[in-house]
C-alpha cells in the first residue's frame, strides 16, 4: 500500500497491474521525449535572432509534423488496445465472489460454497490494535486463494459505489439493478487495500476494502471453518 512520500504506482500484485505499469512507463517515456524535443525547439527559437524567410509555407515540415504525431499515436494506441482487451478478458474462474455495496459497507457472498456470506465494516480506530491502518482495516477480510483466477460480480443495494483495489489494477462500478464483472489473479500473498471510489454519500470515506491473499490450503481451511460456523 502507498505510504508517505509514495508518488508512483503501487507495487503490482497481479499480471494485470504489471501490464498497466508497463504501459504507464511506456507512455511516460514517449511524453518525456516529446516534452524534451518541444522544449528544446522553443528555447532554441526564442534564444536566437535568425529568421528563415523560406519557412512561411514549407510542405516538407508540415508533412513531418503531421505524420510523426500519427506514428507516435499508433505506438501508444496499440499497447493500449491490447491492454484494454486483457482487462476485459474473463478466463475460466476458479472462485466466484459476489459483492454488494451498501451505505456504507460491503457484503460478500462466495457463490461456489454454501452458507458463506458476510458483511465487511470499517474497523473503528479506537478499538483496533496499534498496527491497524486508520480508515482501511475491516472486521471481516475477503480471503482469496493465491494464483487462482477470481471472478468478482459487483452490484449495489442503494446508490452507485465503486469496488477498487489499486495493487490489483481492478476497478468496477457497483450499480443498483446491474451486475458488473471483473476477473483477476493475485500472484503474491499479503493484504491489499482499497476504498470505494465513487462518491456515495456522507460516509463514503468509511467503507474500505481489504483482501487477504493466502495459499490454497489455507483458503480451503478458511472455507471449512466459515461453513461450519454458518451452519
Amino acid at each position: 500500500m502507498p505510504m508517505w512520500g509514495s508518488l508512483g504506482l503501487q507495487d503490482s500484485a497481479s499480471p494485470l497491474m504489471e501490464q498497466l505499469t508497463y504501459f504507464h512507463d511506456h507512455a511516460m517515456l514517449i511524453l518525456i521525449l516529446i516534452t524534451t524535443l518541444v522544449g528544446y525547439i522553443l528555447i532554441n527559437s526564442a534564444s536566437n535572432l535568425f529568421i528563415n524567410r523560406f519557412l512561411l509555407e514549407n510542405q516538407e515540415i508540415e508533412i513531418i509534423w503531421t505524420v510523426l504525431p500519427a506514428i507516435i499515436l499508433v505506438f501508444i494506441a496499440m499497447p493500449s488496445l491490447r491492454l484494454l482487451y486483457l482487462l476485459d478478458e474473463t478466463n475460466n474462474s476458479g472462485v466466484t465472489i459476489k459483492t454488494i455495496g451498501h451505505q456504507w459497507y460491503w457484503s460478500y457472498e462466495y457463490s461456489d460454497f454454501l452458507n458463506i456470506e458476510f458483511d465487511s465494516y470499517m474497523l473503528p480506530y479506537d478499538i483496533g490494535t496499534p498496527s491497524n491502518f486508520r480508515l482501511l482495516d475491516v472486521d471481516n477480510r475477503v480471503a482469496i486463494p493465491l494464483n487462482t483466477q477470481i471472478r468478482l460480480i459487483i452490484s449495489a443495494a442503494d446508490v452507485i459505489h465503486s469496488w477498487t483495489i489499486p495493487a490489483l489494477g481492478v476497478k468496477a462500478d457497483a450499480i443498483p439493478g446491474r451486475l458488473n464483472q471483473i476477473s483477476f489473479l493475485i500472484n503474491r500473498p499479503g493484504l491489499f487495500y482499497g476504498q470505494c471510489s465513487e462518491i456515495c454519500g456522507a460516509n463514503h470515506s468509511f467503507m474500505p476494502i481489504l483482501i487477504e491473499s493466502i495459499s490454497v490450503d489455507s483458503f480451503l481451511n478458511w472455507i471449512s471453518e466459515n461453513s461450519e460456523s454458518s451452519s
